[in-house]
């Protein structure tokens, strides 16, 4: 009997819960890493620092497309991240409406804490994977995802 074949949605389908499933247990595993480090802090605040780690200045705008968060999601985290001084508001020289958001000292060094605890979580994931085959997927992935745009 021939093995059934599988539509091309379907497989899109198993994709697109897989990365699911990878994303809530690389989540989980953070927040289990972060709270050993500040119990007080969320996998979401962090998630927001570390992309300030690598782009400090964005707006909040910004910073909700990059985590998929809504605006107010995103005030509300932002809120609680200056509270915290982990980071801090600074008026746009040309638009004073519009504020950057920049990592202060305590925001730098908490995440200079907690990323490399991160990392060693990916790099388990990515077990005995080859370079290549991670840059494959990633393309895949990002092809995927602007097929929808």
């Amino acid at each position: 009997m021939p093995a059934k074949s599988t539509h091309i949605s379907e497989l899109a389908l198993e994709l697109g819960l897989a990365m699911s499933e990878m994303k809530s247990r690389l989540r989980q595993k953070i927040q289990s890493k972060i709270n050993e480090y500040d119990s007080d802090l969320s996998f979401e605040l962090i998630e927001i620092l570390g992309l300030l780690s690598r782009n400090n200045g964005i707006n909040q705008q910004e910073i909700g497309t990059q985590v998929s968060k809504d605006k107010s999601s995103i005030t509300y985290l932002i809120n609680n991240l200056v509270k915290r001084e982990l980071v801090e508001r600074i008026e746009n020289e040309n638009d004073r409406r519009n504020k950057q958001i920049f990592l202060t000292s305590k925001g730098q060094q908490t995440i200079e804490a907690i990323y490399p605890l991160a990392l060693e979580l990916y790099e388990k994931a990515a077990g005995d994977l080859h370079k290549d085959e991670i840059n494959k997927a990633l393309i895949l992935v990002r092809k995927m995802t602007a097929n929808l745009e």
